[in-house]
């Protein structure tokens, strides 16, 4: 998996992005107003703007990318610096190597919960028992890499939700499930760019196959609950879709494609199950990521939204 300083060389360009919404649900800055607060945070480090640059793609939020930067040279550690002054900003700092374009991509796979969707699933269905609490507690651990056995930490959630009604997987559904920011925007750009589209999640149907229809990914890997007589058994059915089998699945998906994910292949997810599909491929994405994951991955979106990627892809040959 290429980290932030892989992508530091001679064709390099750093983009800074922005949120279609900010922190406070303010809206966006203007690309002349990003263009000032960029300028004043390089003038802080001493450093020429010549080369920065201001766009905006297909009405998503303004976006800068600076050129011919001494701080490529200076490395890793300069990056870091001017990036935590961004962070201040509620701006994105990335580092990208040129030229890729998206097309030069074959795959895309997404995780689900935190990534494409604003919530856990689970979470939320033990809220309807009152035992939202111990389950969203085992998924944060589980998620931060805390708990080193995915699976055995889902047999624990899942137990919880032991004779809960089906109904509550409806009411999740049409109730609290939401897309994050840009994740239509991101899959409908890859699929019309001739990607391969896998939602490879640790979460449960039917929340997968109602996402995966509605965004149009082409393949499913998830888990099931158990469910007898409209209730859940407080089990899980078949193999369990940990960090091992998003590996797996990316592979075989690659390997049916007839391509090398380590060139052609992008990865985005939040949790520590998905670092080892992340390590896999060319691009990897860490969306409002747990720390264990975010200082691993090529790029960090802390406040851009999903389709920001396309900013950095999308105009390129």
């Amino acid at each position: 998996m290429h980290a932030l300083n892989d992508y530091l060389n001679a064709e390099s360009e750093l983009y800074f992005l922005q949120a279609g919404t900010g922190a406070n649900g303010e809206q966006s800055r203007s690309a002349d107003d990003l263009l000032i607060t960029v300028r004043d945070l390089l003038h802080a480090f001493e450093h020429r703007s010549d080369d920065l640059r201001a766009g905006s793609l297909q009405h998503r939020p303004a976006y800068a990318k600076l050129e011919g930067t001494s701080l490529k040279a200076q490395g890793r550690a300069a990056i870091q610096a001017l990036r935590m002054q961004c962070t201040a900003q509620s701006i994105d700092l990335i580092a990208m190597a040129k030229p890729r374009g998206l097309a030069s991509y074959k795959l895309l796979a997404m995780d689900m919960d935190s990534t494409v969707i604003s919530i856990e699933c689970l979470d939320e269905v033990a809220d309807f028992c009152g035992k939202k609490a111990e389950v969203a507690s085992i998924t944060e651990a589980a998620m931060r890499g805390e708990i080193t056995d995915y699976a055995e930490s889902l047999r624990r959630r899942v137990a919880f939700l032991k004779g809960l009604s089906t109904d509550a997987l409806q009411s999740v559904l049409t109730e609290r499930l939401r897309l994050n920011p840009g994740a239509k925007e991101l899959v409908a750009a890859a699929k019309a760019a001739g990607l391969y589209c896998l939602l490879v999640s640790g979460g449960f149907q039917p929340f997968t196959g109602h996402v995966a229809q509605v965004l149009g990914f082409d393949e499913i890997h998830c888990n099931r609950l158990g469910i007898e007589n409209g209730k859940l058994t407080g089990e899980v059915v078949g193999p369990i879709v940990d960090g091992n089998a998003k590996q797996a699945a990316v592979l075989k998906a690659a390997g049916a494609l007839g391509i090398d994910a380590s060139q052609q292949a992008i990865a985005i997810g939040d949790g520590a199950n998905d670092l080892p599909m992340m390590t896999q491929v060319h691009l990897s994405l860490a969306y409002r990521a747990k720390p264990v994951v975010a200082n691993q991955a090529a790029l960090q979106f802390n406040f851009a939204d999903l389709d920001s990627l396309l900013d950095c892809l999308e105009q390129r040959a």
